[in-house]
């Protein structure tokens, strides 16, 4: 896994320059700084709790507005309850993936499902025949991933966050970490990395050739 750090959108990248990458939590405003060349990459822009409706997709689109490239857009999401709420939620997903489309084959989106909540929005992903949708990882997915695991797009951690279920699946992209100083991200990286190392795949060695036998002549 790559651990990079998870940033307000308002924060200056002055002190992130030497990240590979970097993961924003959109905060209302961008630092005007992200979008110089000299900026790390961002790889996914992270959207706060609203109700689904049409602030969460104004919010979406606010967030989108300044083109930073992101690989993947992500909602923290709860199931949906009744039908005005699923159809403002079908309605608010279909208006984000048109949106997606426009910005190219780079900008998927992920839900982030609330505690007990990814059954149900798996399902009604399902049966909308959702798969353009994926998911972000976080501790309150639980050890359980099988409504997930053929989708999981990016990853939350924090302090303390047992990984071991993300890495049983052989996860190995992204995992952003909140973070304020670099000099505490760096520690608390480097604490995941040994506790968590990659997964490893085994090498793939050429066939032994046949022991002869002894018994059988020349």
């Amino acid at each position: 896994m790559r651990i990079v750090p998870l940033l307000p959108s308002s924060c200056a990248p002055e002190s992130w320059l030497s990240c590979e990458a970097v993961e924003l939590g959109w905060t209302g405003e961008l630092h005007p700084d992200w979008l110089r060349p000299a900026a790390p990459p961002v790889h996914a822009l992270h959207l706060p709790w609203q109700p689904w409706g049409p602030a969460l997709g104004e919010s979406a689109l606010a967030a989108l507005r300044p083109a930073l490239g992101a690989d993947f857009l992500v909602l923290r999401a709860r199931a949906p309850e009744g039908r005005a709420e699923t159809a403002a939620c079908m309605g608010v997903l279909e208006g984000l993936l048109e949106v997606a489309r426009s910005h190219g084959a780079g900008l998927k989106l992920a839900l982030r499902p609330g505690p007990g909540a990814a059954p149900a929005l798996a399902a009604l992903l399902r049966e909308a025949q959702g798969t353009a949708v994926g998911y972000c990882w976080d501790a309150d997915l639980g050890p359980d991933l099988a409504w997930v695991e053929d989708r999981l797009f990016c990853a939350v951690g924090a302090p303390g966050t047992d990984l071991e279920p993300l890495r049983a699946l052989g996860y190995r992209w992204n995992l952003a970490i909140p973070a304020r100083d670099p000099a505490g991200f760096r520690e608390l990286a480097a604490g995941i990395a040994i506790a968590y190392p990659p997964v490893l795949f085994p090498t793939l060695l050429p066939p032994t050739p046949p022991t002869p036998d002894p018994q059988e002549r020349p």
